[in-house]
């Protein structure tokens, strides 16, 4: 019997709900530690242009804002995050064609990267599925990416276009400030949760009661 379904990763994950996708948001925050002034991408065809596939999920929709690549199918990204981060997933969203890139490569700790550099062998790399939704989750070996302050991501072929297009990168993981001085002062500002939320309400409905 046949179906439309691709198998692997994405099966599972092709409908969202208002819930799931909420939660995904909560955990693709990663790019808002990203030193986006700094972000490198190597073989990008409009400059500046790789830096705007890091953005919130519920915009990875947006199609106006891509990266394409330009002599070939390469593209290297380099990116600084502003502390340390304990990466666990990426999510590589690009079109439902042969410009999708077909295979990522993970090097950690490696600063202003070239396509010479990527001669030696990664910390991971994943063979990528087709994913026009911005759904598949790739996950990472935690222990390896455990404190990561430089990411660099080579996706080094496509599905047979001559040129790779990329839509949406997301990076799930836990951030935390980096201390480069003997004596620091940090304002943290915490996200409440969901929990604390609810917990709030409850209060509130108990003293009303009483």
């Amino acid at each position: 019997m046949s179906h439309n379904h691709s198998h692997g990763h994405g099966c599972a994950h092709e409908a969202l709900g208002i819930e799931d996708e909420l939660e995904m948001g909560i955990q693709y925050s990663l790019y808002a530690k990203i030193d986006m002034m700094n972000v490198e991408c190597l073989n990008e065809e409009t400059e500046g242009s790789g830096k705007t596939v890091f953005k919130p999920y519920d915009q990875r929709m947006d199609f106006s804002k891509f990266v394409t690549s330009d002599a070939d199918e390469e593209l290297l990204f380099n990116i600084p995050f502003t502390g340390n981060v304990k990466l666990k997933g990426i999510i590589v969203m690009g079109a439902n064609d042969d410009s999708h890139p077909k295979k990522m490569r993970l090097f950690k700790n490696r600063p202003k990267m070239t396509f010479d550099d990527t001669a030696v062998q990664p910390e991971q790399e994943f063979e990528l599925e087709r994913d026009s939704n911005g759904v598949i989750e790739y996950s990472t070996k935690v222990v390896t990416f455990s404190s990561v302050h430089h990411l660099s991501i080579h996706f080094p072929t496509n599905y047979g276009d001559s040129n790779t297009t990329v839509y949406y990168i997301g990076l799930k993981g836990e951030f935390s400030e980096a201390h480069h001085h003997g004596v620091t002062i940090c304002t943290y500002e915490s996200m409440p949760s969901v929990s604390d939320h609810k917990n709030g309400l409850l209060d509130k409905v108990n003293h009303r009661v009483q």
